[in-house]
C-alpha cells in the first residue's frame, strides 16, 4: 500500500459503487440516458444487456424497453458503436467524438489495412475500387436513413462481391464485401447500429450513418474518457484502467497525468481517483439488492474484482472466455446468479451467503419480481452462457 496515501477499503469502494452505478435505492436514475451517462458506457455485444442494465437502475422500470428504444432510435440521445477493446457499447451521443478519437482510430487503421490485405491476397479488386464502393454505400445509407446490408446492396450491387479468406488454411472461408466493409466503417465511426430487425433482444441490426462529430486530438480524448470513467469507477489501478480502455500503459499514465488524478492506497496497491475525490464517500442510505445482466458494466468494470466478487464464484458465473453471466448483488458484492426459465420465471441462487439474512433474501426476491414485471412475456437468453445460468434456466 502506498505510504502516506489515503487508504480506501472494500467497504467504501462498495459504497461508491452502489451510489455512482445507480444501484442503491434513491440513487436509481430517472431515464436511460441518465443511466448511460452515469456509467459512461453500456456493454452492447449482447443487445439485451443494454435494456436489462438500464432497467436494473431505473426508479420506475415499467417502460424500460420503450424508453430505451426512444433514446436510441428517436431522440438519438444514445448511440451503439465500437469502443474500448474493439467491443460494441452504447454511449451517450455526446461522447461519440471522445470514444472515436480515444479508442477507435488505431483499431480502425488495423481493420481497414486487414481488409485491403485480405482482398489483395484473394485477387479481389484494389483499394481504389473499395473506396468507390464505400462512397456509394454511404450515400445510399444517407438516402435510406437506416438499412440492412442486403438493402444497401440493392443500391450498390458491388457490396455483394465475395472473396476467399485465408485460402488453403483450415479456417478458409468466403467473405462478402458488405460484411467486412460495414464492420470497418463501424470501427471508423462512419456508421453505427440502427434499429434491430426483431425485438429488443435481436442481434441483427440495420445500419445508420454516424452522427456528425468533431475530430479531437487523441491525447485530449483519452484524458476526457479516463476522467469520466474514473469519476464513476474510481478508485482503480493502472491495471484496471489499461484493461478497460485497451490502451498501452504509457497512454494510461499520460491520461492520468493530464487530468491530475490523485493516488490512493488500495488492498491491491496504488489506485487513482479524479482530483477532488480523495475524501470519504457515503454510500446509499439503505442496503440494496440488484439483479444485473450478463456483461453488465458494473460486473465487468474492473480487471481486479476480488473486492466485490469472490474468486471461488468465478467458475459458476463466468464462461471460458471471461464473460460474466447474470449476477445477484447484495450491498455492493456479488452473492449469486440468476436466470430466466422458459415460462418466464426469474430464478436465482445464492453462492456466497455470508451476511445475507432474511431481509437480504426478501430484497433479492423483490428485485426478481420487479425484473419479471417489466420484461413481461419476452424470453432473454444471454449470448454468452455460463454454468449457473444454464443450470438455473433448465
Amino acid at each position: 500500500m502506498g505510504e502516506g496515501l489515503r487508504f480506501i477499503g472494500v467497504a467504501e469502494r462498495r459504497a461508491r459503487l452502489g451510489l455512482r452505478h445507480r444501484l442503491g435505492g434513491a440513487a436509481r436514475a430517472a431515464g436511460p440516458a441518465e443511466v448511460a451517462e452515469s456509467l459512461v458506457a453500456l456493454h452492447g455485444t449482447d443487445p439485451a444487456t443494454v435494456y436489462l442494465a438500464v432497467g436494473a437502475r431505473l426508479a420506475e422500470p415499467a417502460k424500460t424497453v420503450a424508453r430505451t428504444e426512444r433514446a436510441l432510435y428517436e431522440d438519438r440521445a444514445l448511440v451503439r458503436m465500437h469502443g474500448m477493446r474493439h467491443t460494441v457499447f452504447v454511449f451517450p451521443t455526446e461522447l461519440t467524438a471522445v470514444v472515436h478519437a480515444s479508442t477507435g482510430l488505431a483499431a480502425a487503421a488495423r481493420e481497414r489495412a486487414s481488409l485491403i490485405k485480405d482482398m489483395a491476397k484473394a485477387g479481389a479488386p484494389d483499394a481504389a475500387w473499395l473506396a468507390e464502393v464505400e462512397e456509394s454505400a454511404l450515400a445510399a445509407l444517407a438516402r435510406r436513413g437506416q438499412a440492412t446490408a442486403a438493402e444497401l446492396a440493392e443500391d450498390e450491387p458491388r457490396l455483394r462481391e465475395q472473396f476467399v479468406y485465408a485460402a488453403g488454411k483450415s479456417y478458409e472461408g468466403v467473405h462478402t464485401v458488405s460484411t467486412r466493409l460495414l464492420r470497418v466503417l463501424g470501427v471508423e465511426g462512419k456508421v453505427v447500429r440502427g434499429r434491430p430487425l426483431g425485438s429488443w433482444t435481436s442481434s441483427q441490426f440495420r445500419w445508420a450513418v454516424a452522427p456528425e462529430h468533431p475530430e479531437l486530438h487523441v491525447g485530449e480524448a483519452q484524458a476526457e474518457l479516463l476522467r469520466r470513467w474514473l469519476a464513476v469507477c474510481g478508485p482503480a489501478t493502472e491495471a484496471d484502467l489499461k484493461w478497460w480502455t485497451g490502451w498501452r500503459v504509457t497512454e494510461v499514465r499520460r491520461a492520468l497525468a493530464a487530468i491530475g488524478a490523485r493516488a490512493v492506497s488500495l488492498d491491491e496497491g496504488t489506485g487513482y481517483v479524479v482530483d477532488g475525490d480523495v475524501g470519504p464517500v457515503a454510500g446509499p442510505a439503505e442496503p440494496w439488492a440488484a439483479l444485473l445482466p450478463a456483461l453488465d458494466p458494473t460486473a465487468m468494470g474492473w480487471q481486479r474484482r476480488e473486492w466485490y466478487l469472490a474468486p471461488e464464484l468465478w467458475p459458476s458465473l463466468f464462461d471460458r472466455s471471461g464473460n460474466v453471466g447474470p449476477t445477484v448483488w447484495w450491498n455492493g458484492r456479488v452473492v449469486g446468479g440468476w436466470a430466466q426459465r422458459p415460462e418466464g420465471e426469474i430464478v436465482w441462487r445464492l453462492l456466497d451467503a455470508e451476511g445475507v439474512g432474511r431481509d437480504a433474501e426478501a430484497a433479492i426476491a423483490a428485485e426478481a419480481e420487479r425484473l419479471r414485471g417489466w420484461v413481461g412475456s419476452t424470453r432473454v437468453t444471454p449470448r454468452f452462457r455460463t454454468p449457473l445460468e444454464r443450470e438455473l434456466s433448465a
